[in-house]
């Protein structure tokens, strides 16, 4: 990928390909989306997006990752109390379907098996470490922290944009909200507090 443009125009042009680009992989996936959409939604041209990003593979990976990024920093592990991480993550579902879509898409269109990621290291490390680290202070359940930070995520899932079961929408009843976060909480206590 091309370093980012210098200029405030170029910025602006920039950010527009890439929320542009957001919402058409979100949408249709990588296979499905269309350079066409993306520059037309976004006010530039082919030319443009290819001198930053170099091509469509590409421009999802800058996406993917920086999706991968958002979360970690917007939602950061409390491995203390993995129950207000899962509703922390419920939350970031709602304001940002699109976050957990591009992995959706991710899975079925270029890993459906293993890891989501290739060097997955970088984004589970930390978090594997303060869950040992819980673990080994007994205050989260013995297991692999892998497995344990799986489930937790997963729970945290049920009700996300790509439930098999029901999609959960911001615009639903704050009450409705509030029922899932308790239940939620209280899940994800019972399945990982040691002891």
């Amino acid at each position: 990928m091309a370093d980012q443009p210098l200029t405030s125009r170029g910025a602006a042009t920039y950010q527009r390909i890439l929320d542009a680009a957001t919402r058409e992989f979100a949408q249709h996936g990588i296979a499905g989306a269309r350079i066409e959409r993306i520059v037309s939604a976004a006010r530039t041209n082919k030319a443009q997006l290819y001198a930053y990003f170099g091509n469509k593979e590409k421009l999802f990976d800058a996406i993917f990752f920086g999706s991968l990024e958002r979360i970690t920093e917007v939602v950061p592990i409390d491995a203390d109390d993995l129950a207000d991480w899962a509703v922390r993550l419920y939350d970031e579902y709602l304001r940002r379907p699109d976050l957990i879509r591009l992995a959706t898409w991710a899975r079925l269109e270029r890993r459906p098996a293993g890891h989501l990621v290739a060097g997955h290291e970088r984004y589970d490390d930390r978090k594997l470490r303060a869950i040992a680290a819980a673990q080994a202070a007994g205050r989260v359940r013995p297991g692999d922290p892998f497995d344990v930070m799986a489930l937790v995520i997963a729970m945290s899932m049920a009700w996300s944009p790509v439930s098999n079961v029901y999609a959960a929408t911001a615009q639903e009843p704050h009450e409705v909200h509030e029922q899932r976060r308790s239940l939620l909480r209280e899940s994800v206590r019972r399945a990982v507090t040691a002891g």
